[in-house]
C-alpha cells in the first residue's frame, strides 16, 4: 500500500516544484527499505497490540484450563509457575499484525497473494482446533484427521496451482551461458548440489504437500514450551528473508547458480513482516509466559515457512533451517512407531523417549525450561549457518 501510494505522489510531483521535495519517497522502491519498514512496523504493531489481544483473550476465558501433557504426565521442577489460566490462541495477534503489515508494505503479486491466503485459512483451522481445546477443557482439541484434510487441501491446492502457473523461474546452468527455465513444482534443487533435478509432476506435487504440511505439524509439535516455537521460527524466518531476496536479484541468483524467481522480493518483506511480528510475540511469550500462540500461529506459521521454501525451490534447505523442528516431528513418529512395535513385539508399549516430542525429554531429565529453550535456540541458529552454507557449498 505505502509502495503505491509513494508512486502516486512521485507521479504527480514530476516536473513540478514539489518533485525535490518527495524525492525520499523513492525509498520505496528499495527492497531492503520496504522489508526494514516492515520487521519495525510488525514489532511496534505487536507492541501496542499485545496487551489489548491478551486482555480480550482473558474477557472471552479463551485460557488454558485443562492441563497439558507434560503437567499430566510429571512434575517437571521446570513447571515452578502453573500455565494454568494463561490466554491461547495468541496467534491471532501474530496473524493480525503479520497480515497487516505485509499488505501495508508490500506489493501485492500471486507469490504473496497465495502466501497470505493460505496463512489465513491455516490460520482458520488452528483457531477452530484452539477452541475445541476450551469448550471440552481438555488437549483433545479438533478431531486429527480434519486436521489433516484441511492442510492436505491447502497444500494440495497451492501444488496444482504453482504447477498450472505461467510464471517460471530461471537457473543460468553452471558451466554453461544457457538459462534453464523451471516450474516452481516439477524441477528440484537439492542442498549442496548445483545442477536442478526434473522430477516431473507427481513427485514435484507430493514434494509441495509433504513441505507444507510436515512444516505446520512440526511448527505446531514444537509449541510446548515458553517462547520455543517463536523464537525458533523467527531465526528459520532470517534464513528465509536472506534466501527470497537472493532468489529475487538475478544477478546474485545468477553468480551463486540458485533458481531466479520473479516476484520473491515480496516474500522477503513477508519474512521480514514474520520476524518483527514474531519478536513482538516474544516479548509476551518468553518465560513467564503471559499468553501461548497455540494452534491458531503455530499451524499458520509452520504452513507459511513450507509456502516460502517451496516458492523459491528450496524445500530441502528448509529441512537443514528448520531442524528443531524436524527433531521435534522425528521423536514424535519415533516415539509413537517404538511404542507400537514393542506393544506388538512384547505385549506392551515401551518409550524410546522418556517423553516426546523431544523438549519434554530433556524436562524429564531435569533441564528447567528456560535451559531447554535456550539450547535449542543455540542449535537453530547453528542448522540457520549451515542451511546458508549451501549457497556456496554447492
Amino acid at each position: 500500500m505505502l509502495f503505491y501510494l509513494s508512486q502516486i505522489i512521485l507521479d504527480a510531483a514530476e516536473g513540478t516544484a514539489w518533485a525535490h521535495y518527495v524525492s525520499p519517497l523513492r525509498l520505496f522502491r528499495y527492497i531492503t527499505f520496504r522489508s526494514a519498514g516492515a520487521a519495525v512496523t510488525a514489532f511496534l504493531l505487536s507492541m501496542w497490540l499485545g496487551p489489548k489481544v491478551i486482555d480480550w483473550l482473558k474477557r472471552l476465558k479463551f485460557g488454558q484450563e485443562y492441563k497439558d501433557i507434560a503437567e499430566e504426565t510429571g512434575d517437571f521442577k521446570a513447571r515452578i509457575l502453573s500455565k494454568k489460566g494463561t490466554p491461547t490462541m495468541g496467534g491471532i495477534l501474530i496473524v493480525l499484525v503479520l497480515n497487516l503489515t505485509a499488505i501495508l508494505w508490500a506489493q501485492m503479486n500471486p507469490l504473496l497473494e497465495l502466501t497470505l491466503l493460505s496463512v489465513l485459512v491455516l490460520t482458520g483451522l488452528g483457531f477452530y482446533d484452539d477452541y475445541a481445546k476450551i469448550i471440552k477443557q481438555q488437549g483433545g482439541g479438533a478431531p486429527p484427521h480434519v486436521k489433516l484434510w484441511v492442510q492436505l487441501a491447502v497444500a494440495a491446492f497451492v501444488a496444482l496451482y504453482l504447477w498450472k502457473l505461467p510464471m517460471l523461474s530461471e537457473l543460468r546452468l553452471a558451466d554453461t551461458k544457457s538459462v534453464m527455465e523451471n516450474n516452481l513444482v516439477t524441477v528440484l534443487m537439492l542442498p549442496f548440489y548445483k545442477y536442478p533435478i526434473q522430477c516431473g509432476a507427481i513427485i514435484g506435487i507430493a514434494v509441495v504437500i509433504l513441505t507444507i504440511v510436515g512444516s505446520s505439524n512440526a511448527v505446531n509439535l514444537t509449541d510446548g514450551l515458553d517462547g520455543l516455537a517463536i523464537g525458533c521460527t523467527i531465526i528459520t524466518s532470517i534464513v528465509f528473508l536472506v534466501l527470497t531476496y537472493l532468489a529475487s536479484n538475478f544477478k546474485y541468483a545468477t553468480y551463486l547458480q540458485i533458481p531466479f524467481v520473479p516476484g520473491a522480493e515480496e516474500l522477503t518483506v513477508f519474512c521480514a513482516a514474520m520476524i518483527g511480528a514474531g519478536m513482538g510475540f516474544l516479548w509476551f511469550n518468553c518465560h513467564p509466559a503471559q499468553v501461548f500462540m497455540g494452534d491458531t500461529g503455530s499451524l499458520a506459521l509452520g504452513g507459511a515457512l513450507g509456502l516460502i521454501a517451496v516458492l523459491i525451490h528450496q524445500p530441502f534447505v528448509l529441512v537443514i533451517a528448520g531442524g528443531v523442528f524436524v527433531m521435534e516431528a522425528v521423536s514424535v513418529i519415533i516415539q509413537k512407531g517404538w511404542f507400537k512395535y514393542t506393544r506388538k513385539r512384547f505385549g506392551e508399549g515401551r518409550r524410546f523417549f522418556l517423553m516426546a516430542p523431544i523438549h519434554h525429554h530433556f524436562e524429564k531429565k531435569g533441564w528447567y525450561e528456560s535451559q531447554v529453550v535456550t539450547r535449542f535456540y543455540i542449535l537453530c541458529v547453528l542448522f540457520a549457518v549451515v542451511a546458508l552454507s549451501t549457497l556456496k557449498i554447492r
